[in-house]
């Protein structure tokens, strides 16, 4: 696996090439976002700006992390998700969204919502959501999954506060405890909360956006044992710049231990934020560390 590079100590001044493209980047972002009937092909987008349209790609995804066509997406399912929780009608929050069709929706709403609009304006609907728990050297562990994956991974005290950590996340979902047919990925949960490597990979079924979901794919890619700045990470995706970003990400991170945020640290080598304690994030990090 290549080395990530190392953290710099200082971020040199933005090249006036450089600064340029980001203000033009910055206007083509600002023009998607507030023209959600629009759908510009790469060309017209070009031209607003002065720029081939491979060259606005390459520079686009430098500036932003992602393409203008994801860029599009995340905006268009940002507005969706807007409307839905205001209390819109489907219909309703779709067109006003930017999505030409029903059928382009729900296309794209199994992926990007984790279940159709409907059960996302419910809170969850009819979506099922299996969970059990268990003691560990944490404290107790809460996992939770859908039928095509894990949705949730949780560090507690006890029950209580872990079932009502699961239902702030799916509020409305149908939430059934299910110790049997989850018992081979709490086992190899608890494996590696034990600090040891990996027996078998575990499916996810996790909702992020385009940009949340690189972080957490990179994050994987740190080896057990080591740690990574929120720097480093930044810089591993293309974008040095949105290092606070990288930490939200982390932050947010749905799935604690199999996406590993807690081996991301700051550039001086502190701890920082971790959604389910310092304490455990510490822990974590000496046990993979012995092993």
């Amino acid at each position: 696996m290549p080395r990530l590079k190392t953290a710099r100590k200082s971020k040199p001044p933005m090249g006036s090439a450089e600064a340029a493209n980001v203000a033009l980047i910055g206007s083509i972002c600002e023009f998607i976002r507030t023209n959600p009937d629009g759908r510009p092909s790469l060309a017209e987008l070009g031209r607003r700006v002065g720029m081939s349209p491979g060259h606005l790609q390459r520079v686009f995804k430098r500036v932003v992390g992602i393409s203008p066509r994801q860029f599009a997406d995340a905006c268009r399912l940002k507005r969706l998700k807007s409307g839905l929780r205001k209390g819109e009608n489907v219909t309703t929050a779709m067109y006003a969204a930017g999505y030409g069709s029903s059928s382009r929706l729900y296309e794209k709403s199994a992926s990007q919502l984790g279940m159709t609009p409907r059960e996302y304006q419910k809170g969850g609907g009819q979506t099922t959501i299996r969970y059990t728990t268990a003691p560990c050297n944490f404290g107790r562990v809460l996992l939770a999954a859908t039928d095509k994956g894990l949705c949730a991974i949780s560090l507690g005290n006890n029950d209580v506060e872990l079932t009502a950590f699961l239902a702030a996340e799916f509020p409305n979902g149908l939430r059934e405890r299910d110790d049997t047919s989850l018992a081979k990925w709490l086992a190899e949960l608890l494996h590696r909360l034990r600090g040891e490597a990996p027996h078998t990979e575990l499916p996810l079924d996790i909702r992020v956006t385009a940009f949340q979901r690189r972080v957490l794919e990179e994050l994987t890619k740190i080896p057990r044992g080591e740690t990574r700045t929120y720097t480093q990470v930044a810089e591993a995706i293309g974008k040095p710049s949105a290092v606070r970003a990288v930490a939200r990400a982390c932050a947010t991170n749905p799935v604690s231990v199999v996406v590993p945020c807690h081996r991301v640290i700051g550039s001086d080598g502190g701890l920082r934020g971790y959604r389910w304690g310092l304490e455990r994030k510490k822990k974590l990090l000496e046990i993979e560390k012995k092993e």
